[in-house]
């Protein structure tokens, strides 16, 4: 992994090429929806993105070296709580905050616990936790992206709500692509009183094991953890309004990705085992419509 981590203009270029390279690979959907940003705006939020996205791959493979992934989390966590910046996520981090003053540590605080529930193998009892765990990771990206982009003055609060509730939104669209994949590798999000209460037991062979349940259970499972994010994507985008920048690129990113449900959908609701892929000619009918949408 390239370092990163002083932030010099030769290593600008070093960070914000390995930012393009790792959106390009692995996060299509949102690298569609940055080409709508600003220039400047662009580079921020790559570089956010980079971060990001390597926390959680640390976290994923961590049986390579649970050490490490867990000191990396802890030098961001004590930058986010006032600490110097060692590390190269946190010395990103802390160029973010120079240019972005009211980017919110304390939401990286709370990104960090969530990433640790997953080094530990997540178990969710209650749809409660599972709520608590898509704020940690998800809606605490959300808010991260607010201040980069600015909020209306006044409505501070108001947009806060509405980027916790679009970034738990796709967390739950994640889940719900991914039980299968999750499962293989030992970790269940879906709370176990929830399955639960669907006959279903909360373990991952039996959630690896998705297109063989009983199908009225599992559709009717399904059915409605999708209709929980819609409503949390019902309530992230009806605070666009309030981002001083980026409306569009917020848009269609929260547009492309809640596609994935439908796909679901069309796919049988877990009939299949395949992960549901939005199909390219899709996106770009979404990306059409956008005007109509947003008029």
């Amino acid at each position: 992994m390239t370092d990163y981590a002083t932030l010099g203009p030769g290593i600008d270029g070093m960070t914000d090429a390995r930012a393009r390279d790792v959106m390009a690979r692995v996060a299509r959907t949102f690298g569609i929806a940055t080409r709508l940003l600003p220039g400047d705006l662009r580079r921020d939020v790559r570089r956010l993105y980079l971060v990001l996205r390597t926390l959680d791959d640390l976290v994923d493979h961590a049986d390579r070296d649970r050490a490490g992934a867990r000191e990396r989390l802890a030098q961001v966590e004590r930058w986010a709580r006032g600490g110097s910046a060692h590390g190269p996520e946190a010395a990103i981090l802390a160029d973010l905050v120079r240019r972005h003053p009211r980017f919110p540590r304390d939401a990286v605080v709370d990104l960090c616990a969530g990433l640790r529930a997953d080094l530990e193998g997540p178990r969710l009892a209650t749809d409660a936790e599972l709520d608590h765990y898509c704020y940690c990771v998800a809606g605490t990206v959300g808010r991260m992206m607010a201040a980069l982009l600015g909020v209306t003055p006044g409505r501070e609060a108001e947009a806060d709500r509405a980027a916790r509730a679009l970034g738990a939104a796709m967390q739950r669209t994640n889940i719900l692509r991914d039980i299968v994949e999750d499962a293989a590798r030992g970790r269940v999000y879906l709370p176990a009183a929830r399955l639960a209460a669907h006959g279903i037991v909360a373990t991952p062979e039996t959630l690896a094991a998705l297109s063989g349940w009983d199908p009225g259970a599992r559709a009717a499972l399904l059915r409605e953890q999708i209709a929980l994010a819609d409503a949390d994507y019902a309530a992230g985008l009806a605070g666009v309004r309030l981002l001083q920048r980026g409306r569009w690129a917020v848009t269609a990113a929260a547009v492309l990705y809640r596609e994935i449900l439908r796909q679901i959908e069309r796919d049988g609701l877990g009939r299949s085992a395949r992960r549901a892929v939005v199909p390219r000619h899709r996106k770009v009918a979404l990306l059409l419509g956008l005007p109509r949408a947003l008029a």
